[in-house]
């Protein structure tokens, strides 16, 4: 399989330098050059097969002969090495958990998906390989869970000073080893914009990739859990809808794979916090990004979405035929609220910030009859836990995956602009 940058500028390549350089020397991102819908055959027999077989189909055609097909199977079994369960919250409406790997956040599947692929391809280099990640939040930490003590492979996440939890910071700050955390004086926007820049910077040396949804092997793995979750809800006989918590819009992006290759879901719904660059596009057809602002719901606090220029390369820039699949709300932290109060006394469930705004999104949306809503809910309540206590009348466990880190001192480099990433990077 080849892949081409979507600034069109760069010569096409190979899976394996796409997942390697990460970006596209034209910064430009990588986008497959086909996309071959699965048989009918398969999705109509899809409870026939286990999560690991429905994986497989689903990816291979994107990695080709790159890694070999045992191989790719392993990685796949390390990938998906816990449940995706659907519950049910009201007669149409179901959150989808992909909270239970190791670091609670759905990030946990592409992260680890990524660090194996790259595993392998630099397992006969004597020269390391430095991932660059810049986070809001839950990538950092399911990145350094992924790539720690991983051979030949060092990491620098970037993140934004006092605008991630207590959680989130403890686990991409505590690791060690292999992994380093620059806390960056700025938002989430000014680390991605950072780490964009390093890839260009000639005086920069080292061989440098992504391990944000730009990277290939970070973004389609995500297509799974859609797969995953439609084996259980095809029994409904109904249309489905997912709301999908978006802020970088690799999520949603996969989930638009997805249904291209063959998946029947009807409709998708981004919902945002008060970040709405998307809502406004699809509302006057302009995009135009802007500098994110801070929310309760911090994974999504992105004002210039990368992923989004791979949504539109799905519709052929057709913003018409986009919007028959997909709409776009926004919602303001009140409403974040309000929504995870309406569903616990509802149904007694405790949403995190994000599933709860996924939530409204299908509210808003207006589910039909004939229509069953599923709303992501990406991580566990326990990463906003101050938010979720100060604003439900519950007590949140703390799971053993975020015992084991809690109490960790938090060891970081502070940096204010390019100019010191640029730094430590020549330096170490």
């Amino acid at each position: 399989m080849n892949y081409y940058s979507l600034h069109h500028k760069s010569p096409k390549t190979t899976f394996k330098n796409a997942v390697v350089q990460g970006l596209a020397k034209d910064r430009g991102i990588y986008f497959p050059e086909r996309i071959t819908p699965l048989s009918d055959d398969f999705i109509q027999n899809i409870t026939k097969y286990s999560n690991h077989e429905i994986a497989y189909q689903v990816i291979e055609q994107f990695i080709g002969d790159e890694i070999p097909s045992e191989q790719l199977k392993n990685i796949i079994a390390e990938t998906i090495s816990f449940d995706f369960p659907l519950v049910n919250i009201d007669d149409n409406i179901a959150s989808l958990e992909l909270f239970h790997g190791p670091t609670m956040a759905f990030k946990d599947v592409g992260a680890t998906f990524m660090a194996r692929c790259l595993e392998y391809f630099n397992r006969d280099h004597e020269e390391d390989v430095t991932v660059l990640v810049a986070t809001s939040g839950d990538t950092g930490g399911a990145v350094a869970n992924g790539f720690f003590g991983a051979k030949g492979v060092n990491v620098v996440i970037l993140y934004p000073s006092g605008k991630v939890s207590d959680v989130q910071e403890k686990q991409l700050t505590t690791l060690g080893s292999n992994i380093t955390a620059l806390e960056v004086d700025g938002v989430f926007d000014d680390c991605q914009e950072m780490v964009k820049t390093a890839f260009l910077d000639v005086d920069i040396k080292k061989t440098l990739t992504s391990a944000n949804s730009i990277n290939v092997a970070r973004w389609l793995p995500q297509m799974f859990y859609f797969f995953i979750a439609y084996k259980e809800l095809q029994k409904r006989n109904k249309s489905l809808v997912f709301s999908v918590p978006s802020g970088n819009f690799g999520n949603i992006c996969a989930g638009i794979m997805a249904q291209k290759l063959g998946l029947p879901i009807k409709h998708f719904v981004a919902s945002t916090n008060v970040n709405d660059t998307v809502p406004n596009y699809l509302r006057n057809g302009v995009f135009n990004p802007k500098i994110s602002k801070a929310t309760i719901s911090n994974a999504m606090d992105v004002g210039n979405p990368s992923n989004f220029i791979r949504i539109r390369e799905l519709f052929n820039n057709d913003l018409k035929e986009l919007k028959m699949t997909l709409s776009s709300y926004s919602f303001s932290d009140n409403e974040t609220r309000e929504g995870m109060k309406s569903i616990y006394s509802n149904s007694g469930y405790v949403a995190d910030p994000h599933g709860a705004i996924g939530y409204l999104g299908l509210k808003k949306y207006g589910l039909s009859e004939s229509e069953f809503g599923v709303f992501l809910e990406t991580a566990h309540p326990v990463k906003f836990l101050d938010v979720v206590e100060d604003t439900l009348p519950v007590k949140v466990d703390i799971p053993e995956q975020i015992q084991k880190v809690i109490n960790n001192k938090k060891v970081s480099i502070k940096v204010s602009n390019y100019d010191g990433l640029k730094e430590f990077l020549m330096k170490s």
